[in-house]
């Protein structure tokens, strides 16, 4: 097998593209070096080991639509060309884009699969990227075309199908999810493309530092690594140097970086950095990442999720307000839309930065699910089970139940856990915050319901 990894290049703006040419001589380095058959395919060893679904839909040519479910620069536009190449000549590639396509772009793409099928007997592979981007409408008018295989979809996503796509759509389609490349895979990618003839043709050498700098650049994406090195490659010879090493791939990576933010493909880290940043209490640091994924035309409803896990994960009772104020900022969101969401977000992002952080809510969650996954789970205690049904009594259930109401304090003695789990303490305040108030009730609390009050 040779040592072209997996990568894709988004379709251009605009309507359908048939690609069933080879790309220009003057074509981006990453187009040039697409794989053109299975074996020059490395990376998503999964997924292409033998009697693994996709490696059986390249082999045999299969007829099913494929969900393709992953990161950037990964494989999906490669992998869709090669299961148009697997039936033989007799499957046509065509490309969408959701960014740009409509319903009526769709429709006609389908009207001429159709013809094309009654014609000559061909069968259209329809990629369309970024899929999670059709609205309802449009992922429905794909539902006949798939049912009917009048084009064998194969649809890209960065984020999960299984929310982001229709489910009659979803359980048409094998879901298939790919993992960014490997080191091993990233360094024979660079590696083919100084030498191949469609690509550098050995027009320079890479530099052990240089190749580590672009490894790590690429942080497993095959189109970031390939893009680098064609900037860094350009650079140095433009500079009279035939050596592309760590000095000529710094030269060129903030060119780079800058062209990735705007395509969206530092996702992962920044949002990273994003939630680190609210995490260290660092509002300016986080406001400038946030700031960076706006530009870059990140989807806002990723980022309002985000926050709203952020809230109760790394803040929680510590600010009662924060999940509110993380939830309001996802509903302007949804009801606003951009530009006008930036404030809230912003809003919302200072606020959590601001706030007193804890992490007792996650801890507490994370060991009670420990416990019932060890089997710490025992019978709901009889006085506690539903009596509203005839017979519960006679069964003892509800009996012996105390309202705690009836109390003049609102709570008194009474089990309500199982008797695995008795006495044991998932909740711990921190102690910060509104959680200084719930450090002091909690244990009192406690003491009344488990009947050890002074």
């Amino acid at each position: 097998m040779s040592t072209d990894g997996l990568f894709d290049i988004d379709p251009g703006p605009g309507e359908a593209h048939d690609e069933d040419s080879a790309p220009r001589p003057d074509a981006p380095l990453a187009a040039r070096m697409r794989p053109r058959s299975l074996d020059e395919v490395v990376g998503q060893p999964e997924l292409l080991k033998p009697g693994a679904p996709l490696r059986r839909l390249l082999d045999g040519g299969a007829a099913a639509s494929v969900l393709l479910y992953g990161p950037p620069g990964t494989g999906k536009t490669t992998l869709a060309r090669l299961m148009a190449g697997a039936g033989g000549g007799q499957r046509h590639f065509v490309a969408l884009s959701a960014l740009s396509a409509g319903v009526k772009e769709l429709r006609a793409v389908i009207e001429e699969a159709r013809r094309r099928r009654d014609r000559s007997g061909t069968t259209t592979v329809l990629f369309i990227d970024e899929v999670h981007r059709f609205s309802r409408t449009q992922q429905d008018a794909l539902l006949g075309a798939v049912e009917d295989r009048l084009v064998l979809l194969v649809a890209a996503t960065t984020e999960n199908p299984s929310f982001s796509v229709v489910s009659p759509l979803l359980s048409r389609s094998l879901v298939l999810q790919l993992q960014s490349l490997g080191e091993d895979d990233v360094r024979a990618l660079l590696r083919r493309a100084v030498a191949s003839e469609r690509g550098l043709a050995d027009a320079v050498t890479l530099a052990p530092d240089g190749e580590d700098a672009l490894v790590r650049l690429s942080a497993g994406d095959g189109r970031r690594a390939l893009t680098a090195l064609e900037a860094a490659a350009d650079g140095a010879l433009g500079a009279g140097e035939t050596t592309v090493d760590l000095d000529a791939v710094e030269r060129a990576v903030t060119e780079v970086a800058v062209r990735y933010d705007r395509a969206g493909d530092q996702h992962y880290d920044v949002i990273s950095a994003f939630i680190k940043s609210i995490r260290g209490s660092d509002p300016d640091a986080a406001l400038h990442y946030l700031a960076r994924m706006i530009v870059a035309g990140e989807d806002p409803r990723f980022i309002a999720r985000r926050l709203m896990v952020h809230a109760s994960e790394d803040i929680g009772l510590a600010d009662p307000t924060a999940l509110p104020a993380a939830t309001s900022a996802a509903q302007v969101v949804q009801l606003v839309g951009m530009p006008e969401a930036r404030l809230a977000l912003a809003q919302v992002t200072v606020h959590l930065a601001t706030a007193p952080k804890s992490n007792s809510v996650i801890t507490a969650i994370d060991a009670a699910m420990a416990d019932v996954k060890a089997g710490r789970v025992g019978g709901v205690p009889a006085h506690l089970r539903d009596g509203h049904y005839a017979g519960a009594q006679k069964l003892g259930n509800a009996v012996g139940y105390r309202y705690p109401h009836d109390d003049p304090d609102g709570v008194l003695r009474q089990q309500y856990p199982p008797d695995d789990v008795v006495g044991i303490d998932y909740y711990t305040p921190s102690g910060r915050g509104h959680e200084r108030t719930l450090a002091e009730r909690v244990p009192k609390l406690r003491r009344v319901v488990r009947g050890t009050r002074d």
